[in-house]
């Protein structure tokens, strides 16, 4: 049954009980001249008639009268509120006891109005109208705040399953921490001490070699026994550097002549170097790392020194240096990967840390370094160092004076073989080559 405000331009339906057709008429003038929608009235006489009127008419309001013939306005009210209990029940009656009118109200009737006064009407029927306007507002505003009420509870029981996912999952992840902070901790502890217990017989090897070598002069043999404790030496002095958390630590800057320094490890390794002085300031035993890391790797791949060349580019505000070898090169899909911690490639004999040094003493320098295809066949590593800047004039001396020569980066590289010879490792943990009388130095890292 309707139960709600007519729609625009829709008639007002009104069931009207009354047996009395001028009365009818009556209640029809008052109120169609004063409402502000268009009525239509259906009359009813008798119980029958209203009962059914109830279902085809779908009234929008009901107006009865008390006393009938046959029936009355109570029993009425009662009948029309258990089928339509939402839809207005005023009762139009010519005579009503004070005590009646009251016991009606109570019963749930929204107005009574005696037929001797019906100017009364029209403003009774929109009162009872306004009420159900507002009846249904607040029930659909009831109804839109249990939806919202639910589907609020919904959304917290979720926000709840997932806290306590997520406090499980951190309860997870915090155990895997842990865990994983103690592998790490054993791990360091087993490559510090691997690292100790291995240099005590490296040391021991390189001088049963060395007094081999004096004694029985050089030999094949000897020279790759040599190689293999001096890879050794190399793989033990990279663990010992990768238990200490970092594989680069100290830097020292100091002035120096990068080409002395190229021609110093074109030297040793026999591949050509470029001639010219290029001032620089760095830690030069680092750097001496950084190219010997790179050379060695070169002439291990290419297999011949004679394939590997250094070269030297002065550029706007840098330095590039060309580490170029002529074999196989770099596959693409290793290019980005190259420098990362521990990885290889299909090179054997290598802790895969080289290369990741010779990027962190780079980039402590304020350089970069970079792998790309060699024209032609193989591949170039560039590094670019900061050029040294032009300082005042009476710098000069000093710059003369800091810088070192030739014969001093001979002496330094010297003094890192002997400590080769004897397993040691340099205090900032550069790793070190023995070269015998004879032998070249053999690719490291």
């Amino acid at each position: 049954m309707s139960d709600a405000l007519p729609v625009s331009g829709a008639p007002l339906r009104v069931l009207h009980l009354e047996d009395s057709e001028l009365d009818h008429e009556l209640v029809t003038m008052h109120v169609e001249a004063e409402l502000p929608w268009p009525v239509e009235f259906t009359r009813v006489e008798d119980e029958p008639a209203f009962l059914s009127a109830l279902s085809s008419v779908q009234p929008h309001l009901i107006l009865s009268d008390f006393a009938l013939p046959s029936y009355d306005g109570l029993s009425a009210y009662r009948a029309a509120h258990v089928r339509v209990p939402s839809v207005p029940f005023i009762i139009v009656t010519g005579a009503m006891g004070e005590e009646t009118a009251v016991d009606t109200l109570r019963e749930g009737v929204t107005d009574y109005i005696l037929k001797q006064r019906l100017e009364r009407l029209p403003s009774s029927i929109r009162r009872a109208m306004n009420e159900v306007e507002s009846r249904i507002q607040r029930e659909r505003a009831e109804r839109e705040i249990r939806a919202l009420n639910e589907r609020l509870r919904a959304r917290l029981d979720e926000v709840e399953r997932l806290r306590n996912t997520a406090e499980r999952q951190s309860q997870r992840l915090e155990i895997q921490a842990k865990q994983l902070e103690e592998a790490l901790n054993l791990q360091k502890t087993f490559l510090a001490e691997t690292s100790h217990e291995l240099r005590t017989p490296l040391t021991a090897l390189h001088g049963y070699l060395r007094r081999a070598e004096r004694e029985a002069g050089g030999s094949q043999t000897l020279q790759d026994a040599q190689r293999v404790a001096e890879n050794m030496t190399r793989l033990v002095n990279d663990l010992l550097q990768l238990s200490r958390g970092e594989l680069v630590q100290s830097i020292e800057m100091h002035f120096t002549n990068l080409g002395n320094l190229l021609r110093q490890v074109g030297r040793d390794y026999g591949v050509q170097a470029p001639d010219g002085n290029y001032e620089i300031v760095g830690d030069p035993g680092r750097l001496t790392q950084v190219f010997v890391n790179l050379v060695s790797n070169a002439i291990r791949v290419t297999g011949n020194a004679g394939l590997v060349q250094l070269e030297v580019e002065p550029r706007a505000g840098e330095i590039e240096v060309r580490v170029v070898d002529r074999g196989p090169g770099v596959p693409d899909a290793v290019k980005p990967r190259i420098f990362d911690k521990f990885y290889r490639g299909k090179e054997a004999g290598s802790a895969g840390l080289g290369l990741t040094i010779a990027q962190q003493v780079v980039t402590a320098h304020g350089g970069t370094i970079d792998v790309i295809d060699t024209p032609g066949g193989g591949a170039t590593f560039r590094v670019r160092l900061p050029e040294l800047e032009d300082d005042e004039p009476e710098d000069d001396d000093l710059s003369s004076d800091l810088t070192l020569s030739e014969s001093e980066l001979d002496a330094l590289t010297e003094t890192s073989l002997r400590e080769g010879e004897r397993g040691g490792t340099d205090p900032d943990g550069t790793e070190t080559r023995t070269g015998p009388s004879g032998v070249r130095p053999d690719a490291l890292a």
